[in-house]
């Protein structure tokens, strides 16, 4: 089964009680969208390690341990014989041990999850005290999730001047190979990196692609541009084991495309993730986090986004009422400005970009405005990476979850939500959400869904409260992409909200999630 095994669910539109902000329009509409496991399969990474067998009739054991999440495994123990109930003793590595008891031939199954990801030795022995025989087998194992370390910023692609690549843009349905692993700093067996992707100097309309080497390309897309814009979107973009990972020109014409790092995720002890709700810390329009007031051209601002212990942050940000086109670059406090951009924006516009950065020694973060002119900056907090933290990623081959343009459930309620359904054993998602077709202006919202699934089966669902934060905002006629860390709260339902009151379609990619068992 496929990392993104679909499973049925129930499909309709829920009427709830309009929000007090909206009282003369229809009341909130809800679709649902078939729930995601993410079962264990080849795409995603799982494997089943062995240990070897015995030939012959003697008592005999045969070890297979396979991967069941980010820090656990399901050992199956097979017993060729033995007359009376057996014991066989489980020694997991990690100082920890289970006793399973079958008779006969037989399989046991158990389940153990490893407090710390790792490589680890599982030692099994069973003995017949009745023939006085016993078996001892090994098998070796390492945990399937990764955990982040910040990285940067730092420019690993620039076509503009042949870092990373040659020095040219890249042809239209053509891809570049970019070496991750033991690029810099970034070591071997990396399984994921977080890159900051710009797509620039376009002169057709297209899509950016960021997969991992030696896989298929994906229908997922990372970024849409139109002629003329340079559009930049973060990707955590799965490693090839080659160490590579491959960008996608969908367009006409050549682009030239740059990526920075600002972190990568790897099988070692780093730091974890904690997801939330998005919580507004910045927003210079009313002084929130800082000074009130637009953000000087080429002038900056610090502030805290988490406490002691954080290595970075997940980020949303945003930046508005800009007097003249330019770009943000988001950088720990207490360092200089790097040359990477996190944001760019053109005089006018409204944009938003998911940001990963490495934060100050005191949990700040800088903003920098690198226009010539002022800008309003809004900046959301989504999650915070840290070492007391055990969620551990783990990057699956993307696929598509939703796609309003052709799905039979109807389309993207106006001023409602669609819902997603997640497997509740995750703790976060990784997505990258797309809106098209547009008729008007509006701006996407991402919230965890205070109802169950059970709720909405039996028509006893509430109407959420509706989210004010913003994942992306368009304009009439125009497709945005941007990347989202959701967390999938207590029910496993993630609302996509379509704020804006003209149709529009939304698209869904999966690209991963975050596991604490």
């Amino acid at each position: 089964m496929s990392a993104s095994a679909i499973v049925a669910a129930s499909i309709g539109f829920i009427p709830g009680t309009a929000q007090a902000a909206d009282p003369v329009k229809p009341a909130a509409q809800a679709a649902g969208a078939p729930a995601i496991d993410p079962a264990p399969g080849v795409a995603a990474g799982f494997e089943t390690f062995t240990s070897g067998t015995t030939a012959g009739p003697q008592l005999s054991l045969f070890l297979s341990a396979r991967m069941s999440s980010a820090h656990g495994f399901e050992l199956t123990t097979s017993l060729n014989r033995g007359t009376p109930p057996l014991d066989t003793t489980i020694e997991w590595g990690d100082g920890s041990t289970d006793t399973v008891t079958a008779s006969g031939s037989s399989e046991t199954r158990t389940k153990h999850v490893y407090r710390e990801l790792g490589e680890y030795t599982i030692k099994a022995t069973v003995v017949d005290p009745v023939l006085g025989t016993q078996d001892t087998k090994e098998v070796q194992v390492r945990t399937l999730g990764s955990e982040f370390t910040p990285y940067g910023p730092t420019r690993l692609l620039d076509t503009r001047n042949g870092t990373g690549a040659v020095k040219a843009k890249v042809e239209a349905y053509s891809s570049t190979r970019l070496k991750v692993a033991g690029n810099g700093a970034i070591p071997a067996g990396v399984t994921a990196v977080a890159l900051n992707v710009t797509a620039t100097n376009t002169t057709s309309g297209g899509h950016v692609s960021v997969f991992a080497s030696g896989e298929p390309r994906p229908t997922a897309s990372n970024i849409n541009f139109e002629a003329g814009q340079s559009v930049p979107n973060l990707v955590i973009a799965k490693v090839g084991t080659d160490g590579y990972v491959e960008l996608y020109n969908g367009g006409w014409e050549p682009v030239d495309l740059i990526a920075d790092a600002t972190g990568y995720f790897s099988r070692q002890e780093a730091s974890g993730y904690a997801p939330q709700a998005p919580a507004r810390v910045v927003d210079t329009r009313n002084g929130t986090g800082t000074q009130r007031g637009a953000v000087a051209g080429q002038g900056s601002f610090t502030v805290k986004v988490a406490e002691p212990g954080a290595t970075a942050v997940a980020l949303n940000v945003t930046v508005t009422n800009p007097q003249e086109a330019g770009h943000l670059t988001v950088h720990p406090a207490g360092q200089a400005a790097p040359t990477t951009s996190s944001v760019n924006f053109a005089a006018g516009q409204t944009v938003a970009n998911s940001v990963i950065v490495p934060v100050g020694k005191d949990g700040e973060i800088t903003v920098r405005n690198g226009a010539w002119a002022p800008s309003d900056v809004i900046v959301d907090l989504v999650g915070t990476y840290s070492t007391a933290s055990a969620v551990a990623y783990i990057p699956v081959t993307p696929s598509r979850s939703i796609d309003t343009r052709s799905w039979p459930n109807g389309p993207w309620p106006t001023r409602g939500y669609v819902r997603q359904g997640f497997s509740r054993e995750q703790e976060a998602w990784v997505m990258n959400t797309t809106v098209t077709n547009t008729r008007g202006t509006g701006f996407l919202s991402v919230a965890p869904d205070p109802n169950s699934s059970m709720d909405y089966a039996h028509g006893t669902a509430i109407t959420p409260e509706r989210p004010v934060s913003s994942t992306l905002n368009w304009t009439t006629g125009k497709t945005v992409a941007n990347l989202v860390q959701t967390s999938t709260g207590e029910h496993g339902i993630v609302d996509l909200w379509n704020q804006g009151w003209d149709a529009a379609d939304l698209i869904v990619d999966i690209f991963g999630y975050y596991d604490d068992k």
